[in-house]
C-alpha cells in the first residue's frame, strides 16, 4: 500500500469514529440504532485506535 493510501484509510476510519459517536447521542437520546449507545462507542473507540495506529 502507498503512504497515500494509508492515509485516506486512516481519516476514513477517524470519520468512522466521528459517526459513531454521533450514533451513541442519538441511541442515548432514546432510539437505538442498530447497537445500543455503549457498543457505537465502543466501536468508536476501535476505530478511533486503528486510525491513529495507521497515521503512525
Amino acid at each position: 500500500m502507498k503512504k497515500k493510501d494509508i492515509g485516506m484509510i486512516s481519516k476514513m476510519l477517524m470519520w468512522g469514529s466521528v459517526a459513531s459517536v454521533i450514533l451513541s447521542g442519538i441511541g442515548y437520546m432514546g432510539t437505538d440504532i442498530w447497537l445500543a449507545s455503549t457498543q457505537w462507542l465502543l466501536v468508536a473507540a476501535v476505530l478511533a485506535l486503528f486510525g491513529v495506529y495507521l497515521k503512525l
